[in-house]
């Protein structure tokens, strides 16, 4: 019979996370899933920690596909996505692997919840890693600014983020997805490589009925930013500038897309005025360029 839950995460020179993120499965009392491990950074070392580290943290069912080079993170995960639909999962967890979680039953409570209550899309609340500071407990759409915001970032957890609701955007850090999903409004759009594609497909998704499920009593803690560099690095903002600017010529339409575009140029040069050194500014005027007109 095939594994309920496709779990897929992007490997890219990840080595140093994946103990934590191995030993937070290997404890899971739910045990009817397939974890696949797509890796943008193959190579003879993490083959060996691989295979150490399952042997110290077994799991059910693991697949490691490897590609030739960094095809990105939608690719990738889109790879993962199309292996779980073939193997006949019903349900697709996508996941950084710099995340932790201690809880033995996260994920089947996800699951649980996702099928008795037919929940589509469920995120966690999901905190910075060794602390009790929220990095996501739900997100925003603004939608006429072509922007996502992570509520209560930053602040720390207190019961005013443990109510449970629908939201317009999450990142797809942890979120689970029934594979109906998938079929109706498709995959990833493997174009953005990394950043912004998480906030097309969830677009989508709301355009086709789907809405987003914040589920505060699951919670994991995230490493943040640990494939990337962080946010104020040149890779970061070449990819953010570049890729909202997508975003908007890919969805957005008339006197909506003028808006969204001359504000996403607007709202970057403000940031940048204010703390970007040479290398950043030049990192975002080329994304900025690639966005308009690539």
């Amino acid at each position: 019979m095939s594994p309920k839950i496709a779990l897929v995460t992007v490997l890219y020179k990840s080595d140093d996370v994946l103990a934590d993120f191995l030993k937070s499965l290997s404890i899971q009392h739910f045990r009817d899933f397939h974890l696949y491990l797509v890796d943008n950074s193959p190579n003879a070392g993490t083959d060996q920690l691989l295979q150490q580290l399952l042997e110290q943290y077994p799991i059910p069912f693991h697949t490691h596909l490897k590609n030739q080079g960094n095809v990105g993170v939608a690719a990738a995960n889109n790879q993962g996505i199309e292996a779980g639909l073939s193997a006949g999962c019903s349900h697709t967890l996508l996941l950084n692997n710099d995340v932790f979680f201690n809880d033995t039953q996260l994920l089947e409570a996800i699951y649980q919840e996702s099928t008795q209550q037919n929940r589509t899309i469920i995120v966690p609340k999901i905190l910075y890693y060794g602390t009790n500071k929220i990095w996501m407990a739900g997100g925003i759409l603004h939608v006429k600014r072509a922007s996502t915001e992570h509520i209560g970032d930053l602040q720390e957890d207190e019961p005013a983020y443990n109510i449970a609701q629908f939201v317009s955007y999450a990142p797809t850090c942890f979120m689970l997805i029934n594979n109906t999903v998938f079929r109706q409004v498709g995959l990833m759009r493997a174009e953005y490589f990394v950043y912004y594609d998480d906030t097309d497909f969830i677009y989508r998704a709301s355009k086709s009925g789907y809405q987003v499920y914040y589920m505060p009593q699951i919670k994991i803690w995230h490493k943040v930013s640990a494939a990337t560099g962080g946010t104020q690095s040149v890779f970061s903002i070449y990819y953010m500038a570049r890729n909202r600017l997508f975003f908007v010529r890919k969805n957005y339409f008339g006197i909506s897309f003028v808006i969204a575009i001359c504000l996403s140029i607007i709202d970057n040069l403000r940031i940048a005025r204010k703390c970007y050194n040479n290398s950043q500014w030049k990192a975002l005027l080329r994304g900025l360029w690639h966005g308009l007109v690539k």
